[in-house]
């Protein structure tokens, strides 16, 4: 009876001692038509390779987050809204943590770091809804509800550029599938459209 005992105890043991050693499943989402597949490293998980179109992304989602930036930056002296403010310190936090580890993300793969105004240089290319220098200068000679207006329009669009560029991305094939890229790219998507639409909301409750 007691060697009995003492057999299911042993097992249990073991068997508890394999659930703790065992590593947790990391699953990486496949490219376009491929399946996803089981990483079962957390740590190479990762470090699944990454493409140049991921390099690209990373590169030009600094300046347009460095734009939006200095589009919030603008409501200080431009607006009376408690709304408008809320929004514009919703994306100043997002955006500009999200510029710190994309920074950090090219430097420890030894990869161009780009100022954050290089979207200012003569001849640079805006990414998409990102807006231009006329555009910029109207919204800073406005004031007050003609601010507001212009601010919602200009940061939806600029939020659906956003999108486009996360939907590039994820169209490239074997892009995306290093793990910090995947979950940028995701949070972007899902963040920005839920701000599109609250921005329609305000848009339409001013008119």
């Amino acid at each position: 009876m007691l060697a009995a005992v003492f057999a299911l105890i042993t097992a249990s043991a073991c068997a508890t001692a394999d659930a703790v050693e065992q590593p947790p499943r990391v699953v990486q989402p496949g490219a376009p038509g491929e399946a996803s597949r089981v990483v079962t490293d957390p740590v190479r998980a990762k470090d699944l390779p990454y493409t140049d179109a991921d390099v690209a992304f990373m590169q030009g989602m600094i300046g347009h987050h460095a734009q939006a930036l200095e589009m919030t930056a603008l409501l200080a002296t431009r607006t009376a809204s408690d709304d408008m403010k809320l929004l514009a310190r919703r994306i100043e936090i997002s955006q500009a943590d999200e510029i710190g580890m994309m920074q950090r993300w090219l430097e420890v793969r030894g990869r161009a770091v780009p100022g954050e105004h290089a979207h200012h240089a003569p001849g640079a290319t805006l990414m998409p809804g990102m807006l231009t220098p006329a555009e910029m200068a109207e919204l800073a000679a406005a004031r007050g509800p003609e601010f507001d207006r212009l601010f919602l329009q200009f940061m939806i669009k600029h939020h659906e550029g956003a999108l486009i560029m996360v939907r590039d991305l994820f169209a490239q094939v074997g892009a995306a599938q290093q793990g910090e890229i995947f979950a940028f790219a995701s949070d972007v998507e899902a963040d920005q459209s839920i701000e599109i639409r609250r921005m329609q909301q305000m848009l339409g409750a001013g008119r």
